[in-house]
């Protein structure tokens, strides 16, 4: 019986003396990873929106949330090592955008959640199965680029009516194809306009599409959404400003950096919204069963600075459409 009392009384000893594995072990921290193929400077804006969307979800950085931070540059050839150095890191979910981006997260691992900010065309070019229905382990928002780069070639066309020939400046991709000069050909050819395709692949490209824009005494550019293009926003306003081209950009960052006009989805719009993705994962949700959403607002922007340095005039019509107009 003193066995049985002394033994009764240790155990309980023990028991009280040991606390519960839970009680040990402090509650995991979500650790979300940043992967954009531009540079940070670029879109420090995009990445703020979502980090501020962030806070107004209740989530506090370096407390409970860590965000890993990994740029390219406007060179897609890192992105696979990011991605890797990301999923070594064993992060909860990867925030990326563009087509390369996504890609190279989807390639490092098929198991952690993807959510891109910002990709044209995610159907088609095989991120996901469907817009509805997302399927596997990636989600986010569409950039519904095809339809864009006419809308820009439309508004070119609307204020500057006498321009005949045009320069198009894109980054073709793999999964894409043709498409987007496909696309963009179609408008032109309804609207009168002789498009010149100048695709560039690299950083390289760039001093070739130059010559060729003067050689060929193009009177206008237009650029597609590029990670590769955005790393040479200076060097295409200057290009712009010295030859007097008027041009439409992909992004408000252009002419808020001194270019003509802009079209777009609002980025800090769509990256806002990216953090509610985020937070629906973190919370439990399988991306797959997150729809893929669409840009909400879009931005017309003319910069009446630019306009005046190259000698040109933009008609109030096209100025009463403008969501903002910088003078």
């Amino acid at each position: 019986m003193m066995k049985s009392i002394l033994f009764g009384l240790l155990t309980a000893v023990l028991l009280t003396a040991t606390p519960p594995a839970q009680a040990q072990q402090p509650a995991k921290i979500p650790r979300i990873g940043i992967m954009l193929p531009p540079s940070a400077s670029f879109i420090s804006a995009w990445v703020e929106a979502f980090r501020q969307r962030l806070r107004e979800l209740g989530y506090v950085e370096g407390e409970n949330i860590f965000i890993e931070y990994r740029y390219a540059d406007g060179k897609p050839d890192r992105l696979p090592d990011l991605a890797a150095e990301l999923v070594r890191l064993k992060v909860d979910v990867i925030l990326t955008g563009a087509i390369s981006g996504v890609l190279a997260a989807k390639k490092a691992s098929a198991t952690i959640p993807i959510v891109f900010g910002a990709a044209p065309d995610p159907v088609g070019a095989g991120l996901v199965s469907s817009l509805a229905r997302p399927g596997g382990n990636i989600t986010g928002l569409s950039l519904m680029a095809p339809d864009l780069d006419g809308k820009r070639l439309e508004l070119l066309n609307e204020a500057f009516p006498k321009v005949a020939r045009v320069a198009f400046l894109w980054e073709p991709t793999n999964v894409r194809g043709d498409l987007a000069i496909e696309d963009i050909e179609a408008v032109a050819k309804a609207l009168g306009l002789k498009l010149q395709s100048l695709p560039v692949r690299g950083l390289n490209d760039f001093d070739g599409a130059f010559s060729r824009i003067k050689k060929d005494a193009l009177q206008a550019l237009i650029t597609t959404p590029s990670p590769i293009i955005n790393t040479q926003q200076s060097r295409l306003l200057d290009f712009a400003a010295k030859n007097r081209l008027p041009a439409i950009y992909p992004n408000k960052e252009f002419v808020e950096a001194g270019g003509l006009m802009s079209y777009a989805p609002s980025y800090t719009d769509l990256f806002r919204r990216a953090a509610d993705f985020v937070d629906k994962i973190l919370k439990g949700t399988k991306p797959a069963d997150l729809p893929v959403e669409q840009p909400k607002k879009f931005e017309f922007l003319v910069n009446l600075k630019a306009a005046k340095q190259i000698g040109v005039t933009v008609p109030p019509n096209v100025l009463a459409r403008a969501d903002r107009v910088i003078r």
